[in-house]
């Protein structure tokens, strides 16, 4: 079956892979379209260190093929949204309502798959870039079967990670200031995840004018090309300040335009050994800076509710997807991608 791989110096689609039949608790999908995230790119140029070779993706949603024993809740012929969290279930984390916080879902890579007898890496517990992947059950959410595969991928990393960072981890409520620093795929599900939590002013920062236009429409008030302006719009600062690029020093700069009691939320994916500085007497006004998780995300519940928003026509998917690509352009796809000129690439099998 085809696929996008990276042994650790370059990525190639092959078509040659090979994956295992589902266990217990896993589910087998036939992958119908997937998103291509910054976070895979960031695989490619080490920024997220990962171990080689890999199948990459990690945004997907498809078609369920199979199912191992003990799977109930979804069945061969389903759509399925899928969520990055392989998560146990049983510790204590995920019986707090905490499954992004499991440890038994950070840093436990599994090799589902094989090419000419090699075992190859699963990235993020997905790999959404093949034509078939293996999940745990738990990973597998099912969806309406009228909604755009290309559309639902979407759920699973971008709508997640940005809408659930508004809802889930800054609890944005009516009435509140909000500042988005970079409106590519997870800036603008931050955007409308604030638009939905009823903010008053949601000021979208991004250096290209071009993305004004799109950010109005999933909720933006205002639109800036620098921070600079912010306090113009905002004078006492923010209630809240999103950090979705991955810099320091903005990073440094959403922590300044912070009101009294006011948070910054980091979403943005610097390098590993990456470190941000801020003035510590200017904390001392209840401010917080809040690190983020794949939004805190309940996939469970967070998919389907976020699945059947989008349906009520309260949640923008379509609008995100700009571009699609078969998985054979798949340099294509990243190139645009990563030079900002789509907002969410989607790759189709």
């Amino acid at each position: 079956m085809r696929g996008v791989i990276f042994d650790g110096k370059q990525t190639q689609v092959v078509d040659d892979l090979e994956i295992r039949e589902p266990g217990p608790g896993e589910v087998l999908v036939a992958i119908s379209a997937a998103g291509l995230c910054h976070s895979d790119l960031s695989v490619v140029d080490g920024t997220i260190p990962f171990p080689v070779p890999v199948v990459l993706g990690h945004e997907g949603a498809g078609v369920v093929e199979a199912v191992g024993a003990g799977v109930t809740h979804v069945r061969p012929g389903d759509h399925v949204s899928l969520s990055t969290l392989a998560n146990c279930g049983t510790c204590a984390e995920c019986d707090r309502g905490r499954p992004t916080m499991c440890r038994k879902a950070i840093g436990m890579p599994q090799r589902p798959f094989t090419r000419a007898g090699q075992p190859l890496y699963q990235f993020a517990s997905n790999s959404a870039f093949a034509e078939r992947t293996l999940v745990k059950a738990v990973q597998a959410v099912r969806i309406p079967d009228d909604i755009p595969m290309a559309s639902a991928a979407l759920i699973g990393c971008g709508v997640l990670t940005g809408v659930g960072a508004v809802l889930n981890r800054a609890r944005v409520d009516r009435g509140d200031s909000v500042v988005v620093i970079g409106t590519g795929g997870i800036g603008l599900n931050v955007i409308q995840g604030a638009r939905i939590a009823g903010a008053l002013t949601v000021v979208a920062v991004d250096s290209n004018p071009a993305k004004e236009e799109v950010a109005r429409r999933f909720g933006a008030t205002h639109f800036l090309s620098s921070t600079e302006g912010v306090r113009e719009v905002l004078p006492t600062g923010a209630d809240h300040a999103f950090e979705c690029v991955g810099r320091v020093e903005l990073v440094r700069q959403a922590v300044d335009l912070l009101d009294r009691h006011g948070q910054a939320v980091l979403l943005g994916v610097p390098a590993a050994t990456a470190e941000a500085s801020f003035l510590v007497s200017s904390m001392y006004l209840d401010k917080s800076i809040l690190g983020c998780r794949y939004g805190s995300a309940r996939p469970q519940r967070d998919i389907a509710l976020y699945a059947e928003m989008y349906r009520e026509g309260r949640l923008l998917l379509d609008e995100l997807v700009t571009e699609t690509y078969p998985v054979e352009d798949f340099e294509k796809a990243a190139a645009d991608a990563g030079g900002g000129r789509v907002a969410r690439a989607v790759l189709t099998f």
